[in-house]
């Protein structure tokens, strides 16, 4: 397994690609189940980490409790975006295969300057991709689409890696939201490995303007919380083993699949 190392340390931000993953409902968990759950958490995130073959002495690592943080230098963002997505996606596949209450995982994802020090990292890049993993809209999606994992890039990857695409990263599979910020609104970009393009509502509009989709989208949330059955956001689509179907006026589009293929050489996997 890989181990938490610091890319660099100084009072200058070393501009590197941040990631934050946060475990869905783990407040829910007891004691006794959330140590299973971090055993899960970090079999994925060290098996997709060592798949996409992302090096020791470029990765810094910090537990999170629920989650983790990692910053990574001197690796393409689109290793990240694209293979170590898809791995999380498959391993999280493989541990929930019959489980009773599935590991789901929020994923944000944001570039820039970092901050090393004794005790971790900082910076402005660092909270935004906490709060992208942490955001309403990225809990919402989960939820909707009855997934396992909902990876959010802030505006600027999106813009620099995601647009240019690339291996396994599809900029079709991505979705735009404002989403409202503890430092104010922003825009981000949402996709669901292997699932449809999720449909977002805004955070940042006032009900009045949010439109019929917006109020729905978010009163189904409310609804859920408050333990009553809604509407099913998805009953126009279909999920067998992965693949996905849509589901228009009776009439399947598809199907998609996304997750490993067997045929990696060597030089596939880089």
């Amino acid at each position: 397994m890989l181990e938490a190392t610091n890319g660099s340390s100084g009072s200058e931000g070393v501009y590197e690609l941040v990631v934050s993953v946060d475990a869905r409902g783990s407040g829910q968990y007891d004691d006794a189940a959330k140590t299973r759950m971090r055993r899960q958490l970090y079999r994925v995130v060290h098996g997709a980490f060592e798949y996409a073959r992302i090096t020791e002495g470029a990765l810094h690592l910090e537990d999170r409790g629920d989650g983790v943080l990692a910053a990574l230098a001197g690796m393409p963002p689109s290793r990240m975006l694209g293979l170590w997505v898809v791995e999380v996606n498959e391993l999280l596949k493989e541990e929930n295969a019959g489980q009773e209450r599935p590991l789901g995982l929020r994923v944000g994802m944001h570039v820039g300057p970092v901050r090393h020090d004794e005790e971790g990292i900082s910076g402005q890049a660092v909270d935004l991709a906490c709060r992208l993993a942490d955001c309403r809209t990225a809990r919402l999606a989960l939820e909707q689409a009855r997934a396992d994992l909902v990876l959010v890039t802030s505006d600027r990857l999106h813009a620099e890696v995601v647009l240019p695409g690339g291996r396994y990263i599809d900029p079709d599979q991505y979705v735009p939201a404002r989403v409202q910020l503890k430092e104010g609104p922003a825009t981000a970009w949402f996709m669901l490995p292997g699932r449809p393009a999720p449909v977002l509502a805004d955070e940042t509009a006032q009900p009045e303007a949010a439109g019929s989709a917006g109020a729905a989208g978010f009163a189904e949330e409310q609804a859920g919380e408050a333990g009553r059955e809604g509407p099913d956001p998805l009953a126009r689509v279909r999920v067998d083993n992965g693949d996905v179907s849509f589901n228009s006026h009776n009439r399947y589009e598809g199907p998609t699949h996304i997750g490993r293929t067997n045929n990696f050489g060597g030089g596939d996997r880089a």
